[in-house]
C-alpha cells in the first residue's frame, strides 16, 4: 500500500514528544486537525496540555520544521488553539496504558 501525505505528516508528529510527558504529540491527542491543500501546503492545528505550557514554541517549531521536510510538502502552517481545551480523554488507547489511564 503506497503511504499517503497524511500518512507520512502522522508519523511525523508521532516523532514530536511533550518533554513532560514521554507519549507523543500525536497519541496525546494534541493534533486536532490535518489538512493537505493545493500544492501539498500542510495545516496542523493542534493544542497544548496546558494553555501556559512553557514549552509552546519549541513544540510549535519542532512541529513546523519537520513537516516542512517531508518530501513534496510545500509549506507548512501550524497554528494552536485551545479550543476545545484538552483532556485526558483525548488521548490514544495506547498513550493512557502507557501513562497508565487504563
Amino acid at each position: 500500500m503506497e503511504t499517503t501525505l497524511r500518512d507520512q505528516v502522522e508519523e511525523t508528529l508521532r516523532t514530536v514528544h511533550d518533554p513532560e510527558i514521554p507519549v507523543n504529540i500525536y497519541d496525546l491527542g494534541l493534533v486536532y486537525k490535518i489538512e493537505i491543500g493545493d500544492d501539498n501546503k500542510v495545516l496542523v492545528i493542534m493544542t497544548l496540555t496546558a494553555p501556559g505550557c512553557p514549552v509552546a514554541g519549541s513544540i510549535m517549531e519542532e512541529v513546523n520544521t519537520k513537516i516542512s521536510a517531508i518530501p513534496g510538502v510545500s509549506s507548512a502552517d501550524v497554528r494552536l488553539t485551545f479550543d476545545p481545551p484538552w483532556t485526558k480523554d483525548m488521548m490514544s488507547e495506547e498513550a493512557k496504558l502507557e501513562l497508565g489511564f487504563l
